[in-house]
């Protein structure tokens, strides 16, 4: 896969978590409250990888990423993952908090019965 694998690892997450949004997740019809919760943490971790190859104690394998870097030498692809692996996460907890609603409701219906 080369250079475009890191990007092709993320495509990959958002294809299998796309379809819980369609199923009742809800978590891209709420961008405001979406980007409340990804934004601020990405912020933390994006400045800390930045200073951490500033410092040399890390750096990105130049075989796995495009090469497109961001000011401060982030790699385009680290700044998605802190994007969309947290939105693959919040898709997953809220399609478990619906399934569980809906576990709750038919559990209820047949105690009624």
């Amino acid at each position: 896969m080369g250079k475009a694998e890191y990007l092709a690892v993320l495509a990959g997450c958002v294809l299998v978590t796309l379809p819980l949004e369609f199923a009742g997740a809800r978590v891209y019809r709420q961008p405001r409250r979406l980007a409340r919760a990804v934004l601020p943490v990405a912020l933390v971790f994006l400045i800390w990888d930045a200073l951490a190859i500033a410092g040399g104690v890390w750096d990105y394998a130049p075989e796995f990423v495009t090469g497109i870097r961001a000011p401060f030498g982030l790699p385009l692809e680290e700044i998605l993952f802190f994007i969309v692996i947290p939105v693959c996460g919040l898709l997953t907890y809220e399609m478990v908090e619906v399934s569980l609603a809906a576990l709750r409701r038919r559990s209820r219906r047949a105690a009624r019965r």
